[in-house]
């Protein structure tokens, strides 16, 4: 039974060429006259040992006593491998630990020649008995002595032609162990040709990869690439890619980087110093591989490999294919950034033209709500006017009707942090990190949040604010996005604000507050058109030129508008008041028939009695239309109230006459 005192080193060569598998018999002679030399001696321990049992188990039938122990020493004294003894065997049991062939060994090494050492000249007083026997082995052409063959014989029986018996041994095994020797060099050969076949193959695929990679323009097919090939490559292993936050992807791999969790540590540092990193646990290795491009790190690749399964090639492909991902990544964002700029420039020009088309201020409020939640992917929008005379904020316009004209305080919730910094807003999550309170957050349950003040000079006029039921759903480019459009939203809800006012101004009669005739006249024409009746109330202050020689131009001003205000609050808001020209106002009542109009000039005619100071009465005329009537019109219809005027005056003034 042979024993060895070590597995096999790797034996280090000097020719490294490729060729192909063959069996011993079949081997060229190149390979045939390789050696050992002097520098491989110190490894060839195991190579030794593993030869020893080659040879033993060919030895069968030769002349040698099977009771004659053999023992295999290296040329350093190291006992390699040995035969064990039969139990019968006058030998002692520890022979092979004794100092055998110390003397023989040590002079057939000096000498380079066959050595026989008689028993008396033994150091080992338990091998006194026995004559030892030691050949030395050398290298078929160096001659170098690689190994010594050794054994024992009982004293006396050591003659010549054991020790040529032993020599012609040593040849044998020296046979041995150069078909062993070969048969591993072919193997290392045929590893390195497999290794270089291996490395061409992944070269091939890397090529090809990175070609697709850097001919995809979407980030998303670049992502899909990384994660295919290494799944392709390593179907044993465990891919995930994370990236930085500002991206987000609907690749199940591809996840958002967390610097605060402890098992990202390989992940975060690999991110922050641009290195791989590596650590190992039992069998697996993990890779953390980052994305860089030539702006910056992206990413980090983790690879969760077999360590087995993973050599030096396989980690050049891993950093060759993660540093051609980042670049390819880097190509694909800025070419989607590019196209983002100009789908953003794009719209910001349609929007503005769409703002600026529509003067009337629910129009563009409606039109941008609309635009601003298909634009950020939002799940609400609102668009708060800033009414600083009376200190609130109110909700012009929201997908959300319960909240449309809801007020708030001018310092509440995330308005109020916006009129005092005039900053634009991005919240990931209001539910984890909630810096002010705001019931439009908590009624919608939202989560993510886009906020920018509405501003025009420099001042807050407003705001707009987007929010989605889920958290992290905005990036900064949405930030930057809504930071633009909300310049030019401000600058629209500002010029639909001024039309409003200048319209205001000219429909309505800056004295009593009621509309001017010119747009009670469109509003009577449309309404002839639209319905299918109503009336018309005259209404003249009587004796006004007394009041104004009485108490004054100021005073008779002060009576117009207490009549004014009186008519307002006894009139419907459908209905339209109107200053039809010095003391005289009117009232068109759309769809109130003459009976109907009757009592509410009544009730008006009571209350000036009773309300006005210095008190003054009314006279009122009435008239109205049908769709049966021919050729009405609107001269016609003042007209019938003006006779019916003319005829309440007649009748003594303070009256209510139906023309």
């Amino acid at each position: 039974m042979v024993q060895s005192d070590g597995m096999y080193d790797s034996i280090r060569h000097n020719q490294t060429k490729n060729h192909p598998s063959r069996t011993p018999n079949e081997l060229p002679l190149w390979v045939q006259r390789q050696d050992l030399a002097e520098s491989d001696l110190p490894y060839i321990h195991s190579l030794l040992a593993i030869s020893f049992g080659d040879w033993l188990d060919q030895i069968e039938g030769f002349p040698w006593q099977p009771s004659y122990p053999f023992l295999l020493i290296h040329p350093d004294g190291t006992k390699v491998a040995w035969q064990r003894c039969e139990e019968s065997s006058p030998y002692p049991a520890d022979w092979k630990e004794s100092s055998l062939g110390v003397n023989a060994v040590s002079e057939a090494i000096q000498t380079c020649r066959p050595t026989l050492l008689k028993a008396d000249e033994h150091v080992s007083p338990q091998l006194r008995g026995f004559d030892s026997l030691a050949v030395p082995i050398f290298t078929r052409s160096t001659g170098l002595p690689c190994a010594i063959l050794a054994s024992l014989i009982p004293a006396g029986m050591a003659q010549a032609g054991e020790l040529k018996l032993l020599q012609a041994a040593a040849l044998h095994y020296r046979s041995c162990l150069y078909s062993r020797f070969e048969l591993l060099f072919v193997k290392d050969l045929l590893q390195e040709n497999n290794a270089s076949q291996k490395e061409d193959h992944r070269r091939e695929i890397l090529a090809d990869v990175l070609r697709r990679m850097y001919d995809h323009i979407d980030v998303e097919s670049v992502l899909s690439e990384v994660i295919d090939i290494l799944e392709q490559v390593y179907p044993m292993s465990r891919t995930d890619l994370f990236l930085s936050q500002d991206y987000s992807s609907t690749n199940e791999k591809v996840k958002p980087l967390a610097f605060h969790q402890q098992e990202m540590d390989i992940c975060w540092k690999a991110f922050m110093e641009g290195e791989m990193r590596e650590e190992s646990e039992g069998s697996r290795r993990r890779l953390a591989l980052p994305l860089t491009g030539k702006q910056g790190v992206y990413g980090v690749l983790l690879l969760d490999v077999a360590a087995s399964n993973f050599d030096d090639s396989d980690l050049r492909f891993v950093k060759t294919l993660s540093e051609g991902a980042g670049g390819a990544f880097e190509k694909a964002k800025l070419h989607e950034q590019a196209n983002t700029l100009i789908g953003e420039l794009r719209l910001i020009n349609e929007l503005t033209q769409r703002l600026n088309s529509s003067l009337k201020l629910s129009d563009t409020m409606q039109f941008a709500t609309s635009e601003l939640l298909s634009i950020f992917k939002a799940d609400y929008c609102f668009i708060l006017q800033l009414d600083r005379v009376n200190g609130h904020f109110i909700v012009m316009s929201s997908n959300v009707p319960s909240l449309t004209n809801e007020l708030f305080d001018k310092d509440y919730g995330f308005c109020g942090v916006m009129l005092t910094t005039k900053e634009p807003i991005i919240l990931s999550d209001y539910r984890t990190a909630t810096p002010v309170a705001s019931q439009l957050m908590d009624v919608t349950d939202s989560r993510s949040l886009l906020a920018a003040p509405l501003l025009l000079n420099g001042e807050v006029i407003g705001a707009v604010m987007v929010a989605h039921a889920l958290p992290n759903h905005f990036s900064y480019d949405n930030y930057k996005l809504l930071q633009i459009l909300s310049a030019h939203l401000g600058l629209a809800v500002s010029n639909s604000s001024l039309h409003a006012e200048v319209r205001r101004m000219v429909i309505t009669d800056n004295l009593t507050g009621l509309y001017a005739r010119h747009y009670l006249n469109e509003r009577i024409h449309r309404k002839l058109l639209q319905d299918a009746y109503g009336s018309l109330i005259l209404v003249d202050i009587d004796h006004f030129k007394k009041v104004n020689d009485t108490f004054g131009h100021q005073i008779g001003d002060a009576i117009l508008i207490q009549v004014s205000s009186i008519i307002r609050s006894a009139i419907r808001d459908s209905d339209i008041a109107a200053r039809w020209g010095g003391e005289e106002l009117a009232i068109y009542l759309p769809r109130l028939t003459m009976e109907q109009a009757t009592r509410v000039a009544e009730r008006i005619r009571l209350r000036v009695e009773e309300e006005t100071n210095p008190k003054v009465t009314v006279s009122c005329g009435l008239s109205e239309w049908t769709a049966s009537d021919d050729k009405i019109s609107v001269e016609t219809l003042f007209y019938r109230a003006d006779m019916a005027l003319y005829e309440a005056k007649n009748n003594g003034r303070n009256s209510v006459a139906i023309g």
